[in-house]
């Protein structure tokens, strides 16, 4: 993997990307969600464990990547939710749903 990705700051990251992490933040304190499964597209991939450190500095929520493919905002990602409990999904990379004024958040 390219080691300039390794060394991006979070500035740097979203001068390319609208990461959008006031609005994500705001949201796993509303929902109080501990646990949280970060999905990337793939060229956003080598940011991930970046994006995810600072949201855990910030939040103190923990943090799992998906690792598989991610063909658009449909794919969510398949997991047992018994054995993993996961609290919140976020999607990163994907253009704003349009559901006039309500926003689907998936447990």
């Amino acid at each position: 993997m390219n080691q300039k990705f390794h060394h991006k700051s979070i500035k740097e990251i979203e001068e390319e990307y609208e990461l959008e992490l006031p609005h994500i933040i705001e949201t796993i304190k509303k929902e109080q969600a501990k646990l949280i499964l970060l999905q990337f597209p793939e060229k956003m991939k080598p940011y991930a464990m970046r994006i995810a450190n600072e949201l855990e500095l910030l939040t103190g929520a923990k943090f799992l990547i998906w690792l598989g493919n991610c063909w658009g905002a449909c794919d969510i990602p398949q997991y047992d939710e018994k054995r993993i409990p996961i609290d919140l999904i976020i999607q990163f990379g994907h253009s704003n749903w349009n559901y006039k004024g309500t926003r689907a958040i998936f447990r």
